[in-house]
């Protein structure tokens, strides 16, 4: 009886050792979860929602409408912009030009007119000049007559300035000014009209909508995500590379991905391994790893289903 047992006692732990073996997996591996390449749409504006054309977990096409807010304000200030534009360029045509034919003959006729005032002045002040000095006038009179022929000369020259202006035309200054003055307005409405289309928010890849932080009727600050939808052609596992591994791990090097609940491996290829050491999530925490670096890396799974959710715990080995 005993030799019996001793005889199958042997067979038995050698199993129970070669079984124990098996279990033992000496490859290098790191823990994570399996995730989805994230696009966040940011909100334009602070305006309201006002339509919501998909739902949480929608898988839609690129250009898919996503949803709308509300484009009143948007589209008056565009209007607005787009007045101070044509305005800009009106005159900046105006520089362009130079002075009408009617300014400049106005010109003339102001020149005439202030030198018809200066001679009629100084004839005033030559006829009052004897008179003062015969001082059958008052010498307040006199000098009031030489200020006045004074400035009345000084009007004739300002005018023939004026017309001599006008005769040069536009400097090439004031030209350059209005251009880059047209051109700034054009930007600016261009710039609104941009906005006003993102209003309007359309999916920029085909993918899944995974978030729509806001309801109907919220208005959500300026920047901040309306949308945030899942990307790719496949999904990836973003892992933590123990320190003692690092070395080994490199770009586009095979690696094999087990998913918690899914049997069997799928493959992998990494994408992704950063160079400095971060900081390890206590899921990722293997034994004696929760005392060394750790380096985030990403493995993209080549050959996984679209059906795969993001946040499933994984786990990565990596070929030698």
């Amino acid at each position: 009886m005993n030799n019996h047992r001793k005889t199958t006692r042997g067979p038995l732990l050698l199993a129970i050792t070669l079984a124990l073996s098996a279990c033992r997996d000496d490859m290098p591996q790191a823990l994570g979860t399996l995730e989805w390449d994230r696009i966040a749409l940011p909100a334009p504006a602070a305006e309201k929602i006002v339509r919501i054309d998909v739902r949480e977990g929608q898988r839609v096409k690129a250009g898919t409408p996503l949803l709308q807010l509300e484009v009143t304000r948007t589209q008056s200030q565009l209007q607005t912009l787009q007045a101070q534009a044509q305005q800009a360029g009106e005159a900046l045509q105006e520089l362009e030009h130079g002075p009408r034919t009617e300014e400049i003959a106005q010109a003339r006729a102001n020149v005439a007119a202030a030198q018809a005032e200066a001679v009629d002045a100084r004839a005033y002040y030559a006829r009052l000049l004897p008179l003062g000095r015969q001082q059958l006038v008052a010498a307040s009179d006199v000098d009031r007559a030489r200020a006045t022929a004074g400035n009345a000369d000084a009007q004739v020259r300002a005018a023939q300035e004026a017309l001599l202006a006008l005769e040069r035309g536009t400097r090439i200054e004031q030209v350059e000014q209005g251009r880059s003055a047209a051109a700034a307005a054009k930007a600016q409405a261009a710039t609104q009209a941009v906005t006003l289309s993102k209003l309007d928010l359309v999916a920029p890849r085909a993918g899944v909508v995974d978030s729509l932080p806001y309801k109907l009727g919220d208005e959500a600050p300026v920047g901040a995500p309306l949308a945030i939808m899942l990307v790719g052609e496949h999904p990836h596992a973003r892992v933590y590379v123990p320190e003692p591994i690092r070395v080994n791990v490199k770009v586009g090097q095979p690696a094999r991905v087990f998913i918690d609940g899914r049997d069997g491996a799928l493959q992998g290829r990494v994408r992704m391994i950063r160079s400095e050491p971060s900081f390890t999530p206590y899921y990722a925490l293997i034994g004696e790893d929760a005392a060394r670096l750790s380096y985030l890396a990403e493995v993209e799974i080549t050959d996984a289903p679209e059906s795969l959710p993001a946040g499933l715990p994984v786990r990565v080995e990596f070929a030698p």
